[in-house]
C-alpha cells in the first residue's frame, strides 16, 4: 500500500457510525464524567479479554475508584479483591501503579503525550496511544489483534496476520484521515470491523465495507500460515492452578490463609507449589509466618 493512503476511510467512519456497538466508553458522557482515566481503565480491562465480561467489572471500579488519585491510595488486596475473576490479574497491579505514578508525577492529571503514557507502568504501544487518540482526539495509528486481522486481509492479501511488528503502526499509519477526528473513527471503525465482521474464522464479507477493495476478497480467499501465538488450555493449565489460589485468598477473612491450606486439594502438589512461587514472585501474593495473603 502506497504511503499517505486513505483507501477505505469514508467507508469505514460510514460503517461505523450506522453499526459500531454501543459500548459505555463510546459514549460522550462516559468521557465526560471519567476523562481520560475512564480510557486507560477500559483499556487494561479489555486486554485478552471479551466485551461482555469487562462492562459490569469496568463499571464497578470506576464507582470505587474514579480518578487516579482514589486509585492509588488503595491496597493491592483491596485492588485484587475488585479485580475479582476478570483474568490476568498482574494487570490489577500494574493499574494500581499506573495510578500510582499518575498522582505521583503528573498531579493526579492522566498525560495526554504517547511518550508520558508509555512511562507509565505496564503501558505498552497499543495503550498509550488508544489513550491519545480515544481520549484526547489526537491523530496516532492504534493497532490491536483485530486491526491487525483487517489490514492483513484488506491491504496485503492474507487470510492472517503475520506476528506483531512495528510495521503495523505503519500500515495503519497509511489508513489514517489528515483530520484527526476522522482518524480517530478510522481507528475505533478498524478494529470493530475485526471484532464484528473481519473475524478470525468467519468473516461475514458480505457485511464488510471494505469487500469491494479488499486484496484477500479479489485474490479469491487464499489461505495463509496462521502465525499467530497459540492459547494455551486453561483447563489444568498453572494459569488456573493460580487463580485458584488468588481466589481462595480473595475470599478467605482479610485475605489471608495458612499456607497448607490453599489449594490443598490441588490434584498435583507440583503445579499448586509451582503457582504459588511464581505469584510471590509476580507480587501478586505475599508470604510470611507459614501464611499466604493478598499484598498490602
Amino acid at each position: 500500500m502506497p504511503p499517505s493512503s486513505t483507501r477505505g476511510a469514508p467507508e469505514l467512519i460510514a460503517w461505523y457510525r450506522a453499526h459500531a456497538r454501543d459500548l459505555p466508553w463510546r459514549r460522550p458522557e462516559y468521557l465526560a464524567q471519567y476523562g481520560a482515566w475512564g480510557v486507560l481503565v477500559s483499556e487494561f480491562m479489555l486486554q485478552q479479554t471479551p466485551v461482555a465480561r469487562v462492562i459490569p467489572h469496568l463499571q464497578a471500579w470506576l464507582a470505587r475508584w474514579p480518578d487516579p488519585r482514589a486509585l492509588a491510595s488503595a491496597t493491592g488486596a483491596e485492588v485484587l479483591q475488585q479485580w475479582a475473576n476478570l483474568g490476568y490479574p498482574r494487570r490489577a497491579l500494574w493499574l494500581h501503579r499506573a495510578a500510582t505514578a499518575i498522582r505521583d508525577q503528573h498531579d493526579g492529571v492522566t498525560p495526554r503525550d504517547v511518550a508520558s503514557l508509555l512511562a507509565l507502568p505496564g503501558i505498552g504501544d497499543y495503550t498509550a496511544r488508544a489513550v491519545a487518540v480515544f481520549a484526547f482526539g489526537d491523530r496516532h495509528p492504534v493497532v490491536d489483534t483485530n486491526t491487525r486481522r483487517v489490514i492483513a486481509r484488506a491491504v496485503h492479501g492474507r487470510a492472517q496476520p503475520d506476528p506483531p511488528s512495528r510495521r503495523d503502526l505503519d500500515d495503519m499509519l497509511a489508513l489514517l484521515p489528515a483530520a484527526a477526528e476522522d482518524a480517530a473513527v478510522v481507528n475505533a471503525a478498524t478494529m470493530e470491523l475485526g471484532a464484528t465482521v473481519c473475524t478470525a474464522r468467519s468473516p461475514e464479507c458480505d457485511r464488510c465495507p471494505l469487500a469491494p477493495t479488499c486484496a484477500w476478497r479479489a485474490a479469491g480467499y487464499p489461505a495463509s500460515e496462521d502465525r499467530r501465538r497459540k492459547q494455551a488450555r486453561y483447563e489444568g493449565s498453572d494459569r488456573q492452578a493460580r487463580g485458584g489460589v488468588l481466589r481462595a485468598l480473595r475470599h478467605a477473612d482479610g485475605h489471608r490463609l495458612p499456607a497448607d491450606v490453599v489449594l490443598a486439594e490441588w490434584p498435583d502438589p507440583g503445579q499448586r507449589y509451582r503457582a504459588i512461587d511464581s505469584l510471590i514472585t509476580d507480587g501478586l501474593v505475599e508470604a510470611s509466618d507459614g501464611e499466604l495473603r493478598l499484598p498490602g
